[in-house]
């Protein structure tokens, strides 16, 4: 895919984990106390204490949560087509071992089932001993049913249909690869009850802008319906494009006061960052970001 993000580099100081954005472009976080550090069969995997994101997770030298702003990614990735579903059921997550995207989707009362295929079980062990105040207890919860396994091999092995599909993954590269291609969209598109949706996050579009266009090119491939739209995630950096993608279902179609409605009545709350507002204002793409994302995109339903 895109080559923008590098590998990365030395820590610029005593206790400082550096994200490298691109070869140019770079932001540290400082370590308070290292709690883990090991290399499983996949990847290197770390967990801090940090002051300003509370406890950290790192894969590869990325950052990928921290306790103070995982509901920055959970929920934008997941309630914008669980809220614009009109009854998600059944639910399958590719990635996410450490269980935040799974807390969210849990908060539905129509859901009766999530599958978290994660490839590598010492991503769900690190969460299981560090992160509870990001994963809440959802490994426990008897509607979670925990897959360890390559995530292409049981989406293209698989006869069971899903309403959501929730790719959360590390940025492509190694284990994840396979999973940013066309071929790995169009299996998860076969996996799909009629109204239903994949989500995942794309990439930054200051920082990446060709894995914005061929990410979206990629994606448009396999749906018919692709809806980016941004939040704010300050682990990553800033502004991060997500998807919603679907062969029925438009998150742009819901106005916020359906929204905060939906959300009244089906009882999902302990939201820090998703609502009606938030809704509308992330599907509203600035021009440069228009450009990215090429035609079809502009503003639908109201507010």
């Amino acid at each position: 895919m895109a080559d923008e993000r590098t590998a990365p580099g030395p820590d610029i100081a005593p206790g400082a984990m550096t994200e490298y954005l691109t070869d140019e472009w770079a932001f540290f976080i400082r370590s308070a106390r290292e709690l883990e550090r090991f290399r499983s069969p996949f990847q290197s995997v770390e967990v801090h204490d940090s002051v300003p994101f509370g406890r950290l997770f790192r894969l590869d030298g990325h950052f990928m949560t921290s306790e103070r702003d995982e509901f920055f990614y959970h929920e934008m990735l997941v309630h914008m087509p669980g809220i614009a579903h009109p009854a998600p059921e059944r639910a399958l997550i590719v990635g996410g071992g450490d269980g935040g995207s799974a807390e969210e989707l849990l908060k539905y009362p129509t859901i009766k089932s999530v599958k978290l295929c994660e490839i590598d079980l010492a991503v769900v062990d690190i969460s299981r001993k560090h992160l509870a105040s990001v994963h809440k207890g959802a490994f426990d919860d008897p509607r979670l049913e925990l897959c360890i396994g390559d995530g292409f091999a049981f989406v293209r092995e698989t006869t069971e249909q899903f309403d959501l599909i929730v790719l959360d993954l590390t940025d492509p590269g190694g284990p994840s690869t396979l999973l940013y291609t066309p071929e790995f969209y169009r299996a998860c598109a076969a996996r799909l009850r009629p109204m239903g949706a994949m989500t995942l996050h794309v990439a930054s579009p200051v920082a990446h802008p060709s894995r914005v266009r061929d990410g979206l090119a990629a994606l448009r491939e396999a749906f018919p319906i692709v809806t980016p739209y941004l939040a704010s995630i300050p682990l990553y950096g800033g502004m991060w494009m997500m998807a919603c993608c679907s062969a029925g279902l438009d998150p742009r179609r819901i106005t916020a006061h359906e929204v905060d409605r939906r959300l009244a009545q089906r009882g999902v709350g302990d939201l820090q960052y998703y609502n009606g507002d938030v809704h509308r204002a992330a599907l509203a793409l600035p021009n440069f970001v228009r450009d990215l994302a090429g035609a079809g995109q502009g503003p639908a339903g109201g507010r």
